[in-house]
């Protein structure tokens, strides 16, 4: 955790170091739809979204007019749902992700797009079966299966943000992992890439 910190202010530190005009600091929080693109491996199920949630901070920092530099520390649960002969399958899987987006203005107006690649570091995991007998949870996953699951992924992301006014935005956005959790895929830990739809508010101070 501590080399996740490292990294993110690292980032934060270069951005404002080549910043030409004043930085704004922010937070931002938001609805998470997640799901899984599964992939060639063992993936004979159908999967749903697992709703989740993103919050952290974010920076503004203005590079020429109608462009910025954005780069953002979020902390950000993601997962799918399945369902299975013998009931309800949940994975969550909660991040840290640093998105390093580019902010283009449209036409003068309140409406920009975003764009950049991200990294994500994943914490936990928690896998819940449920059905008509009971829950059974597996906390952090830290299990015989724990070492498949890869613990950084580099991804990309695209959206908009509409700045109501100088101090609040709404944005929403689409994210894909470029990477597959892990290549050798089973039921218990299916080999898949995340996605995920989002939407939320920000404020700038």
């Amino acid at each position: 955790m501590k080399k996740i910190i490292i990294l993110a202010l690292g980032l934060f530190v270069a951005g404002a170091a080549n910043a030409q005009s004043p930085i704004r600091l922010g937070v931002k929080a938001g609805l998470n739809l997640p799901n899984i693109i599964k992939g060639d491996g063992n993936n004979d199920f159908k999967t749903k979204v697992n709703p989740g949630f993103n919050a952290g901070i974010t920076l503004d920092i203005n590079l020429i007019k109608g462009l910025a530099f954005t780069p953002e520390l979020l902390y950000s649960t993601k997962g799918y749902k399945a369902e299975t002969g013998f009931g309800e399958f949940t994975q969550t899987t909660h991040f840290i992700d640093i998105p390093i987006l580019a902010s283009i203005n449209v036409g003068g107006t309140g409406l920009n797009l975003v764009v950049g690649p991200q990294v994500s570091f994943l914490t936990s995991t928690k896998n819940k079966f449920e059905n008509g007998f009971g829950t059974v949870v597996i906390q952090d996953e830290y299990n015989e299966d724990a070492d498949k699951f890869k613990k950084s992924l580099v991804g990309g992301v695209i959206g908009f943000r509409y700045d109501i006014n100088d101090k609040f935005d709404l944005h929403g956005r689409y994210s894909l992992d470029f990477q597959k959790n892990n290549e050798d895929g089973t039921k218990q830990t299916p080999e898949y890439k995340n996605q995920v739809f989002s939407v939320g508010v920000g404020v700038k101070f």
